[in-house]
């Protein structure tokens, strides 16, 4: 009685008094103000007698004043408003969950949250004692009183500790249900009392009292209560482990407030690596800001051996029976499982029911939907340092059992990292040749994923399944040499079955892929047959789910074709690959089919077409977000080969380069030679033709030569003669120009009149098919050598018609280089006026012309070969002035979607397909 007597409030009411209890609000200290169990309590003469509250359990022990308090806050708290005011929810309904695991900062907030209020809180925080109904109802009854609830004595208190009278409880109700402000109850750490029987009593009470009663429920599991009739009656507040996660926003606060200052990205990670768990973000700022580098502590910190290691092993794992402890340790090794396959590597079949209950108790395990699961990544990561030391040696089995399910389970990505990590090799490799996934190596997409996954594969095993995927790995690496030695070491698996199918076609694959590196249509079409004769061995899903395999196939068949000349056996393969189901695995070889084909088209003297096609591929690969370097840098060769053409010689240098970033893989014969094309006609055009011709011919081993590459190297080195004054030696070497080449014969009947052999010339000519192969550019080119040889042989009104006729074609396709090359007896016919006129507005009004000994003139800038239309130059006016989208939507009060429209047409017009390449290239023609 001391320390009652000395805090100044009576043992005993007053004569005449309220019977209720002072009681100061919740958080400061609460002395009860009624007598003690067992204390004598004598009333004054002549009052009534009441009921004693007693100041002790059923047990007979004192109440614990702590238990009522709210917790204290540490130093560094952080209030988070998003979930204040969440909480301040609790006082509209009638019952609220704050649910979360241990450290999710549940009861902080809660008892922030109370302290924060204008009204008394009721806070009990329960134990494992209060399982007895007695004991428990005994404690919410002094909790409510302590925080200022007036009960009457005629409640009273339980007196056995295993049961409560209901009288009691419907009593309690009914004074609650009367309260003019109703009571706030925070029961923290309720997952402490599974019994159904509380349960039941707490939820009699919550109902009948009516908005007499607030109540908080706080805890890592659902309470036995009936939620879902509150939440379909809107009488529920929730506030889960998601919501309790801290953000990155406030992570950096709350490490601020520990000191540090981390930037954004470390943050982020932090986050990311913790899932916000609030314990792992305060255990991590107390242990970093003892460190000299906080960033490099964090890139550095293994949680295994940490504070949070023994934080989450004490209140998470060592409460857990035997079997739950090795099904955790088990499945730390995993990045998901299914109770299916958590039995398989525990060896039992108890997993369901164990990781359900894990679930429910917020025990760091994660319900991810279709019967997944996952570790919370930290919990993970500690339960894998657990593992290694509680079973040493036993990770890599509990990865191959976990491959060996997965493969079983048709799940390539878990099947192929868990082989990896087992060390397992030969099922990593099986898996993925029988899985027809071999192509991903070459789609770009997780290309190099799957080469660092397999670069830790050594010598063993040699399998040919094994020889396959190490040939691949080479491959697509650019060790050629290396990955078609090993091709050949990779013989076909013995017996039968689907898997020796998917062998056999995996490496006609590879045989395709070769023959396209070695430049060898023959060995293409054997693998093209192999591949059709082993297709109707596989199962349609198998083909079905991996289209990339055919797409692939056809587009190296295609290229090997393209480099050997046979122009519609090439372009019938490339169609059909560029045809491909549009899906995200065929977009390499899609974007890759179309930029060959733009090459034929460019070969055959169809620039508009090559163009078309190329933005085409550009535009492929932007969609599917293929890496930079994913192809063969061929579609921008193109588009640099079309801008030579139309002498736009800057616009051929950037695209030169770009190509350069964007692949041109020096062991592929096709883009290489391209590569060189482009370079040597853009030095010719700058009148470097020692460059030229040093240029044009690069350094490759095929087993036969393409006729397009030598036809181009030998006009190069043609004109590199006739530069330096040697005209025999020009027309010399254009015997090595294949007749079949129309777009190489024209241009070498230019040269060979240009050499003074106008008959020879003529001949050449006379070769030329008459088809529907050859396009615009070589027409434009054979009619200025017509005209030339008119004009020598001093027939001037032929020349004039000629010319004119080669104006009107070159025109439609913007063709500069045609005329630039054709010598000096063009220029006083396009002095002329009808000529002039034809020329105006996309060549040079003068003629640019080159002399006998093929030496450019000064070109004057090129004129405006594009027409926009008003809205198209409004929307190019504004691209320029470095607006969004949006921002030139609202500036010409039109929509987005007119916006998008019209800018695509300018591209189109322009032949770019982004922004700054649309300003630069209107600059370049005078349009802005």
């Amino acid at each position: 009685m001391a320390d009652i007597e000395d805090a100044g409030e009576p043992a005993v009411p007053d004569a005449g008094a309220a019977t209720e209890p002072v009681v100061p609000y919740a958080g400061a200290a609460t002395e009860p103000t009624v007598p003690y169990a067992g204390e004598a309590t004598e009333p004054a003469a002549g009052e009534a007698t009441e009921p004693v509250v007693p100041c002790a359990d059923p047990l007979g022990e004192p109440f614990l004043r702590a238990r009522f308090s709210l917790p204290s806050l540490p130093a560094g708290f952080l209030r988070r408003q998003r979930l204040a005011g969440h909480l301040d929810q609790a006082l509209g309904t009638p019952l609220t969950l704050l649910n979360g695991p241990a450290g999710a900062g549940k009861t902080l907030l809660a008892a922030d949250w109370a302290a924060g209020l204008r009204r008394p809180v009721a806070w009990l925080t329960t134990e494992a004692a209060d399982r007895r109904p007695g004991v428990f109802w005994s404690y919410v009854l002094q909790a409510l009183r302590a925080s200022g609830v007036p009960l009457s004595p005629a409640v009273g208190t339980p007196a056995d500790p295993g049961a409560v009278d209901r009288r009691l409880l419907a009593a309690l109700a009914a004074e609650l249900s009367e309260q003019t402000r109703p009571a706030v109850l925070v029961l923290d750490e309720y997952d402490r009392l599974p019994d159904p029987e509380t349960a039941g009593q707490l939820e009699f009470v919550l109902h009948h009292a009516g908005p007499g009663l607030r109540l908080v429920l706080v805890g890592r599991t659902e309470p036995l209560l009936p939620l879902h009739r509150y939440r379909a009656a809107g009488e529920l507040t929730e506030i889960r482990a998601s919501e309790l996660a801290f953000t990155p926003d406030e992570a950096a606060l709350l490490l601020a407030s520990h000191g540090l200052d981390l930037p954004d990205r470390a943050v982020r990670a932090l986050v990311d690596r913790t899932r916000g768990w609030a314990a792992g973000l305060r255990l991590f700022a107390l242990a970093a800001r003892e460190s000299d580098d906080p960033e490099r502590y964090l890139k550095e910190f293994e949680a295994g051996s940490s504070t949070i290691a023994d934080f989450l092993l004490a209140e998470v794992l060592k409460g857990q029976t035997e079997e739950t402890q090795d099904l955790l340790l088990r499945v730390s090794v995993l990045e998901r499982f299914r109770p299916e396959l958590a039995d398989a590597l525990t060896l039992r079949s108890d997993a369901g029911p164990l990781l359900a209950g894990l679930c429910r108790a917020n025990a760091f395990v994660e319900r991810l939907g279709h019967t997944w699961y996952r570790l919370h990544p930290l919990f993970a990561e500690i339960l894998r340092a657990h593992l290694r030391e509680r079973l040493p040696g036993l990770e890599p089995e509990l990865h191959r059992r976990a491959a060996a399910w997965f493969h079983r389970s048709g799940m390539l990505g878990e099947t192929l990292g868990h082989g990896a990590a087992a060390g397992d090799w030969d099922l990593a490799a099986s898996a993925l040749v029988a899985d027809l996934a071999i192509g991903r190596f070459f789609t770009g997409l997780h290309a190099d994923d799957l080469a660092a996954l397999f670069s830790r594969m050594g010598p063993e095993p040699a399998t040919p399944a094994a020889d396959l995927v190490r040939a691949a790995r080479d491959l697509a690496g650019r060790e050629t040499d290396q990955g078609l030695a090993r091709l050949r070491r990779a013989g076909e698996p013995p017996g039968g079955g689907s898997d020796d199918a998917a062998a056999r076609m995996s490496r006609a694959l590879l045989e395709a892929l070769a023959a396209r590196l070695t430049g060898c249509p023959a060995r293409g079409e054997e693998a093209a047959a192999e591949a059709d004769a082993t297709r109707p061995e596989l199962p349609g899903r198998l083909l079905d789910a991996h289209p990339e395999l055919t797409a692939l196939q056809l587009t190296h068949l295609g290229s090997a074709r393209l480099w050997a000349g046979r122009v519609e056996d090439a372009h019938a393969a490339l169609t059909a690959a560029a045809g491909s189901p549009a899906a995200t695995s065929t977009a390499l070889p899609r974007k890759e089919a179309l930029a060959h084909l733009a090459l034929l088209d460019y070969l055959n003297g169809w620039p508009g077409r090559a163009e078309r096609k190329a933005l085409a591929a550009v535009s492929e690969a932007e969609r599917a977000g293929l890496p930079q370097r994913a192809g063969s840098g061929l579609d921008r060769l193109v588009l640099a080969a079309v801008a030579v053409e139309r002498h736009e010689l800057d616009r051929a240098r950037s695209l030169l380069d770009e190509a350069a970033r964007h692949g041109c893989d020096p062991r592929d014969p096709v883009p290489t030679a391209g590569r060189a094309l482009v370079a040597a006609r853009l030095a010719l055009a700058d009148g470097a033709v020692r460059d030229a011709a040093e240029t044009v011919r690069p350094p490759l081993s095929t087993v036969e030569p393409s006729p397009w590459a030598v036809g181009h190297e030998a006009l190069v080195t043609a004109a590199r003669h006739l530069a330096e004054g040697r005209p025999g030696e020009a027309a010399e070497g254009l015997r090595a120009v294949p007749a079949d080449q129309p777009a190489c014969v024209a241009e070498a009947a230019a040269i060979q009149l240009a050499s003074g052999h106008a008959g020879a010339a003529a001949d050449l000519l006379d070769g030329i098919r008459a088809d529907g192969r050859t396009g615009p550019a070589v027409h434009v080119r054979t009619t200025l050598v017509r005209a030339g040889a008119a004009a020598e042989a001093g027939d001037e009104a032929a020349a004039r018609a000629l010319v004119r006729r080669a104006l009107l074609d070159a025109r439609r396709e913007r063709l500069r280089r045609p005329f630039l090359d054709a010598g000096a007896w063009l220029g006083p016919l396009l002095a002329e006026a009808p000529l002039r006129e034809l020329a105006e507005g996309w060549l040079a009004p003068g003629p640019p012309g080159r002399d006998r000994r093929g030496l450019p003139e000064p070109s004057p800038p090129p004129l405006a070969a594009v027409e926009l239309s008003g809205r198209e130059r409004d929307v190019l006016e504004r691209l320029a002035r470095m607006m969004s989208t949006e921002e030139i939507a609202a500036d010409l009060f039109v929509s987005l979607n007119t916006v998008k429209t019209h800018l695509k047409s300018v591209y189109r017009k322009l032949a770019v397909n982004r922004r700054g390449d649309a300003v630069r290239r209107a600059h370049d023609l005078g349009l802005l």
